[in-house]
């Protein structure tokens, strides 16, 4: 692609997402979301390959559809009300269309479906913007609605996070069982989002972390199922050996990063006295753990495959830049130290 257009099409997914940040009106927000989906449709079929086109296809019709419904909600909600302030959602009816359409936008269960069909058929590169920025935007108006009932943000969070971890668990693709791990983190932030906003944010941005370092560690092995997993010790032996640490963290196992948000969602759950909700939470990431033990296991304690499709291929220097590999692995695997200072910032 062209670099000129590149960085055309890079500012305007920034600046779909700076829109919708600061706006307080249903209609700036869903112009900056309709900015920000265009901007990444030519980003997804930069390959011209036909698995490419296919995902392209449904992501814009997912993402148009959730457009739709979102300013059919804002405009019944302006129509009886009279107001059109994204956080003066009075109309019970609008509030939960709403969600739902936010819901869809950033694929949560029982909307999820698009979701690992569309990141199959991606790059790795467009494959973590889809995962990371493209989340922003929809959380900004979630944080911002605060529904009085919570009854239905829990509700989806709490099956998304069983869809994410049941439905990963027979997955050979990365790059699908990266997309239900998606569905299963997005779960666990919407199910304490009514109760502890702030919460929310902290356990988005370790997930950004995170798979920004998984989805590095991926691009660096050029890896795309789990059986080119297990022939990655040829190419980074070091990076093998780190690989599980990150996985690990994905997981939310202690003494890692990405057990902080699991706890801290877990303990504000009982807090709020839902008690069965967060024995169900702390199941579902036993599921989630599975699937990244499995990449872990293929990766560090498997042989390579000796028959020719997985047969060891030619390994070139690679020209990669490493250091945001380095930083965002340190972070993913260490930051657990800082929980303490985290959970002074939420009480803030």
């Amino acid at each position: 692609m062209n670099p000129h257009i590149l960085v055309i099409l890079l500012f305007g997914l920034g600046l779909g997402t700076t829109i919708t940040f600061a706006s307080s009106h249903w209609m700036l927000a869903w112009m900056g979301l309709e900015i920000n989906t265009l901007a990444i449709l030519p980003l997804m079929t930069q390959h011209h390959h036909p698995r490419a086109v296919e995902a392209t296809t449904k992501y814009f019709l997912t993402q148009a559809t959730a457009a739709a419904t979102l300013l059919f909600a804002s405009t019944t909600n302006a129509w009886i009300t009279g107001e059109w302030n994204i956080q003066q959602m009075s109309n019970p009816f609008s509030s939960t269309l709403i969600i739902l359409a936010l819901s869809l936008k950033i694929g949560l269960a029982p909307m999820h479906a698009w979701l690992p069909e569309v990141l199959q058929g991606l790059d790795l590169n467009t494959g973590l913007i889809m995962s990371t920025w493209q989340k922003l935007a929809p959380f900004a108006l979630l944080l911002q609605i605060q529904p009085n009932n919570p009854t239905l943000p829990v509700l989806i969070g709490l099956l998304s996070m069983l869809v994410g971890g049941w439905a990963g668990l027979n997955q050979t693709q990365l790059r699908k069982i990266l997309a239900y791990s998606s569905i299963a983190h997005l779960g666990w932030m919407t199910v304490v989002l009514s109760f502890l906003p702030s919460l929310t944010l902290l356990t988005l941005l370790t997930y950004f972390l995170m798979t920004f370092s998984t989805f590095l560690m991926f691009k660096t092995n050029k890896a795309t199922t789990i059986n080119m997993l297990a022939i990655s010790w040829t190419k980074a032996p070091v990076l093998t050996a780190l690989t599980p640490l990150i996985l690990l963290s994905l997981g939310g196992l202690p003494p890692l990063t990405g057990f902080m948000p699991k706890w801290l969602i877990i303990q504000e759950l009982t807090k709020q006295e839902l008690g069965l909700t967060a024995t169900l939470a702390a199941m579902s990431a036993l599921l989630s753990l599975y699937f990244y033990l499995r990449l872990s296991y293929a990766m560090t304690l498997t042989m390579s495959p000796n028959v020719l499709t997985g047969s060891t291929p030619w390994r070139l220097t690679s020209n990669l830049t490493v250091l945001p590999l380095a930083i965002t692995t340190t972070g993913t695997i260490s930051l657990l130290p800082l929980m303490p200072a985290m959970t002074t910032l939420l009480q803030l």
